[in-house]
């Protein structure tokens, strides 16, 4: 599979998202743990995560757990898989979304992560998403201490623009590797952040790339471009969704969220499929931003 880098480390070109294992709705234990697997074999080395994908109040991590155990099990060699968690973002166990930046809280979160994980330092840990109570400075000083203490090696930020990025990594002092925020066929207001990350050579990790669970599945049909490239190349609209975000600048590499083994292995065929500059633009001339 291509290689992209996020930081100083190189990892496959897409990476499998692992919320739907985890959330409302999910397989059992075994098919998800079979996805990661299917994964592994297909050469993918970057995994994400996030101590709130979970579905009830008392099973804080289930996603990293259930990677951590997926890793241990795995019979191959995974000593090269990046794993990609965040903190900040709370489920209260309601079908809701809360968050919390306080530096008190990410660090315990953290460390909390550390030992789901059952590693020494987490490869790649975010800042979730921004907390209006608290400043946006704070939240990343605290992404920062953990840094420099060898909590973490590498740090990033979602759900974040261009301001805060530029602000994030000025707090890191250049240090900053990742941005993850939503972007799609019909989510594309992080166009800028895009760019910018283009521009300082930053990692950009679309998240909800297909269009969000429950919407992958359409994506043909909703957005018809995708589907008569599609047709062109003999391939699904999806595989051609990931191409085109790949197309768009070397740092862009996907996270698809996947349940099933099936999912994931089209996915990440996206990696060999090159499009022509003629279905790259007339791709970027379809769709619409929200």
């Amino acid at each position: 599979m291509r290689q992209r880098r996020i930081g100083d480390v190189e990892v496959s070109a897409i990476g499998l998202g692992g919320m739907p294992m985890s959330i409302e709705g999910r397989p059992d234990r075994n098919r998800s743990i079979s996805t990661i697997h299917a994964a592994l074999d297909a050469g993918v080395t970057l995994i994400d995560t996030a101590d709130a994908y979970h579905a009830g109040a008392d099973e804080v991590g289930h996603n990293e757990s259930l990677i951590a155990a997926a890793l241990a099990t795995y019979g191959g060699d995974a000593g090269d898989v990046l794993v990609a968690t965040k903190g900040g973002h709370l489920r209260p166990g309601d079908g809701s979304w809360t968050v919390d930046g306080s530096p008190a809280h990410l660090r315990e979160a953290c460390e909390a992560s550390l030992k789901r994980l059952g590693v020494g330092a987490i490869g790649l840990y975010q800042f979730h998403r921004p907390d209006p109570r608290v400043p946006y400075a704070d939240s990343v000083g605290a992404i920062r201490d953990l840094l420099d203490e060898g909590k973490i090696r590498m740090a990033g930020i979602s759900n974040a623009n261009p301001e805060r990025i530029r602000l994030a990594n000025d707090i890191l002092g250049g240090r900053l590797v990742s941005v993850q925020n939503q972007f799609s066929p019909v989510f594309r207001s992080s166009e800028p952040e895009l760019r910018l990350c283009d521009e300082l050579g930053i990692a950009f990790l679309p998240w909800s790339p297909l269009g969000g669970i429950g919407r992958a599945g359409d994506l043909g049909t909703v957005h018809e471009a995708f589907q008569a490239v599609a047709g062109r190349y003999g391939v699904s609209p999806q595989r051609v969704c990931l191409a085109w975000m790949l197309a768009k600048s070397p740092v862009v590499v996907p996270i698809p969220g996947a349940s099933r083994p099936a999912t994931i292995l089209d996915s990440l065929a996206a990696a060999e499929l090159e499009l022509a500059p003629a279905d790259v633009a007339e791709l970027d001339a379809a769709g619409g931003t929200v």
